[in-house]
């Protein structure tokens, strides 16, 4: 291994270190090889990383008359005005609240833009991409050498800085428009995300050029990315006509009244034996005992063969007698329990029917 190690190129030893290859173009001397090499030590993976994702897909910009003047850089940059940061510290409260009454920005932390302001920033942001295009162009699909790589880098970090200046500065902007559009049915946090993402679409997009204010054609798009909301919104109405509400859920309410009341009919039934209000014979009531549990030692129920056992007869006797006992439960508990119970419901149910009657009475009387 270390013959194969001490066999390998600077060049290659480079592309180990790095995982990028390197251009050919890099070979030009010693000297070169050297300086790509200190050059992408300081690569890090999350850099490499960025790189091919640059790499990938063209270089989108909008192109100008004064990227290509002599000394266009320092004309756009260096000699530019310094043009004030927005201060966004305001904006959390706002999307933590995610109501439609917050308030927006005072007028004094704000930073308004003149037309000449906004057309430095978009130069200074579109010839940033302007120059990484420049380079995949001179790249043709190749590999970049490192000074290359680290120019691709320096631009891009430079258009994203610049892009995120112009979108932190209009965000009042989204939040006006979307208390202003009366869209009750589409969630606000929802149509800020949308206005948003129009937002920095619009960035992408917008020729400083053509003399309008980014405000102007910000605003457009915004609306009709709220319009898209709408109807997407629409669209999934008409598929779900109604959303998830616990309030509309399935009661359990005659579930747990059913067991209340099985519950107290056993509680009767119970009574009904232990006072022999059925009039059962002894026999009768001694198979019930032993066949339900009831007053006996452990409340353990015995099986028709076990009673039988007991009493000396054959459990199929032993059901013969059961169900005939039970058949004058049965009748005792219709005619008293439940008639009863069934009394005492309706009475209460009147008694709600008339406490509803005298509060629309009330109700009126106060009209």
């Amino acid at each position: 291994m270390s013959r194969m190690m001490s066999a390998a190129s600077p060049l290659e030893q480079i592309q180990r270190r790095t995982g990028v290859s390197v251009s050919s173009r890099s070979k030009a001397s010693g000297k070169d090889v050297k300086a790509h090499a200190r050059a992408r030590r300081t690569l890090s993976a999350k850099d490499r990383q960025e790189l091919k994702r640059i790499l990938r897909e063209p270089m989108d910009f909008i192109d100008n008359a004064a990227f290509y003047d002599e000394d266009s850089e320092n004309a756009i940059y260096r000699d530019a005005p310094e043009i004030q940061k927005p201060d966004t510290s305001w904006y959390h409260p706002v999307m933590d609240s995610l109501t439609a009454t917050s308030k927006t920005p005072k007028q004094s932390t704000q930073v308004l833009l003149s037309a000449a302001q906004e057309r430095v920033l978009f130069l200074q942001f579109n010839y940033a991409r302007y120059r990484v295009r420049k380079i995949q162009i001179e790249l043709n699909g190749h590999d970049p050498a490192a000074e290359q790589a680290e120019e691709i880098l320096r631009w891009n970090r430079k258009a994203e800085q610049m892009r995120e200046q112009i979108a932190n500065t209009n965000l009042a902007l989204v939040l006006a428009m979307a208390k202003r559009t009366r869209m009750s049915e589409v969630d606000f946090a929802d149509l800020v995300s949308e206005g948003n993402m129009a937002l920095l679409r619009a960035v992408d997009k917008f020729d400083c050029g053509r003399g309008f204010k980014f405000s102007t054609y910000a605003c457009r798009a915004i609306l009709k990315a709220f319009s898209r909301q709408g109807m997407k919104l629409s669209k999934y109405r008409q598929r779900f006509p109604a959303d998830f509400d616990p309030k509309l859920e399935r009661s359990d309410f005659h579930e747990k009244r059913r067991a209340t009341h099985e519950e107290d009919c056993a509680e009767e039934v119970k009574s009904i034996v232990k006072a022999n209000r059925a009039n059962l014979s002894s026999i009768e009531r001694t198979v019930l005992h032993h066949r339900f549990g009831i007053d006996v030692e452990n409340h353990v129920p015995l099986t028709l063969e076990q009673v039988g056992q007991i009493i000396g007869v054959t459990k199929e006797r032993v059901r013969q007698i059961q169900n005939k006992a039970l058949e004058k439960i049965r009748v005792e508990l219709e005619e008293k329990f439940l008639t009863r119970k069934t009394e005492e419901e309706q009475a209460e149910a009147d008694g709600c029917i008339d406490d509803l009657i005298v509060a629309d009475e009330a109700a009126l009387v106060r009209a």
